[in-house]
């Protein structure tokens, strides 16, 4: 039976952080789908569909791994697309704390899902898309924290 797993997320921008996190599940996965999802609570800074196209750019030499636009509960489009792992990485107690809720809330929803969580790299840790955003629109260089130019 096919491995896939989720990697779900907002993803504005999508970074050198995530794209190390789904290298890594590439040795535990045989197929990983990047769910590229709406977020109701924040405006986007780069457009879904432009986001969509880098990430795919980005992954172009990895055919096990494919990027998709959804909406709605990510348990309902891991269960759609037949994902019965979600991906998550961990920078450090926060992020395990709101992780752990959100993985008992996705179980709920879709009783087959299993959610992993992987340890950020201790180099990429301090990245998040958040910084990446005000360092951006500041006008600062953020090209050592992005796998591709924006």
């Amino acid at each position: 039976m096919k491995k896939t797993a989720l990697f779900p997320g907002s993803f504005d921008p999508f970074t050198k952080g995530h794209e190390d996190i789904v290298l890594r599940s590439l040795n535990l996965f045989d197929e990983i789908v990047i769910g590229v999802g709406y977020n109701s609570q924040k405006v986007r800074y780069i457009d879904i569909k432009i986001m969509k196209k880098l990430i795919e750019k980005t992954f172009a030499k990895h055919p096990q791994v494919r990027v998709e636009v959804y909406e709605g509960l990510t348990a309902k489009f891991a269960e759609k697309i037949n994902a019965k792992f979600l991906i998550r990485g961990l920078r450090n107690t926060t992020d395990f704390e709101y992780e752990n809720t959100i993985a008992q809330a996705n179980v709920h929803v879709w009783n087959e899902i299993e959610t992993v969580f992987l340890i950020t790299s201790p180099h990429l840790a301090y990245i998040s898309s958040s910084v990446v955003r005000d360092i951006h629109k500041g006008g600062g260089d953020v090209s050592s924290f992005l796998p591709y130019q924006i």
